[in-house]
């Protein structure tokens, strides 16, 4: 059955291939926008306020937010870590609170969250009752994860969706790594031993559709893959898959002095995390593996 959708964050990596997927799925989808143009399917809407620019917002079944600053775009400097914080945590609350108000409120709301809610957690196996981490990303995931709260209140069902490193062929880290291993100076970084939770795109994309129908599901829902592996098993994949070698390391000292903080908490952290809760629901995956999720964002 058709449903209209409503994303934020529509323009990045996820969101430009949401946005298509929903479409070619046969659905509607209004992107919430800050700044609106001639396009008939956009809505105008203010994360620092929360206001949503329509005197009557069309019936919204699924609200899929994908809005923050970009982790990675530069150092965590004090300045930098309270912009992630607002962009993630005060836009949310404020999205929440604006839903909440609403007329006719959304069905469902699919809140991005990340796998960074674990922290480094070595070779233990993480699934959604784990408790988080400590550090930075831990912290902001958790605060992120509660600023749903108004939604969830206001009686629309509400999944926290923690997302891992996702793969695909047009954005994301992948993309950043085609280069390097192309030229056969792709490798491990630092030992190579911590635990990397990832996910195909295309396994992102049915997981958003498949959450936004399974009434079932709420709270917190693992989007990763179902077989973690350590970075180095990640880069001899890598490696294989573009037919180059990945033996070069990337020593861990010479990250942390390009990236400081950062470095420890998405370079090194490990994170063995399963999708337990998208599997006790019955999803399949496409990519169940990386040699699939590679041939997937690799081939024609």
């Amino acid at each position: 059955m058709a449903s209209t959708f409503a994303v934020t964050g529509s323009s990045g990596f996820i969101g430009s291939a949401l946005v298509r997927d929903l479409r070619d799925a046969g659905h509607r989808v209004i992107r919430l926008v800050r700044a609106s143009g001639p396009a008939a399917d956009q809505l105008l809407w203010h994360p620092e306020t929360g206001v949503i620019d329509a005197v009557a917002p069309p019936e919204i079944d699924c609200v899929v937010h994908l809005g923050g600053a970009n982790v990675v775009a530069r150092r965590w400097s004090v300045a930098q870590k309270q912009l992630l914080h607002d962009s993630r945590v005060r836009g949310t609350a404020n999205l929440c609170r604006a839903l909440a108000a609403l007329p006719r409120k959304p069905k469902v709301l699919i809140a991005a969250s990340a796998t960074g809610f674990y922290g480094d957690r070595g070779d233990q196996v993480l699934d959604e009752q784990s408790p988080p981490g400590r550090g930075f990303l831990p912290d902001l995931c958790r605060a992120w994860e509660a600023a749903t709260a108004e939604a969830a209140a206001a009686g629309i069902r509400t999944v926290q969706l923690r997302i891992g490193l996702v793969l695909g062929r047009d954005g994301g880290v992948l993309q950043r790594l085609l280069l390097p291993f192309k030229l056969g100076l792709g490798g491990p970084l630092g030992n190579g031993r911590q635990y990397m939770s990832s996910i195909a795109l295309a396994d992102l994309l049915a997981a958003i559709r498949f959450c936004a129908e399974r009434t079932a599901i709420a709270g917190a829902v693992n989007a990763v893959g179902p077989a973690p592996v350590t970075n180095r098993e990640f880069t001899r994949a890598l490696g294989r898959a573009l037919h180059r070698p990945a033996f070069l390391p990337l020593p861990a000292f010479a990250l942390r002095l390009l990236f400081g903080e950062m470095a420890n908490e998405l370079f090194f952290a490990s994170q063995r995390v399963l999708p337990r809760r998208l599997v006790a629901e019955g999803f399949t995956f496409l990519c169940p593996d990386l040699a699939s999720t590679f041939a997937s964002a690799l081939g024609p």
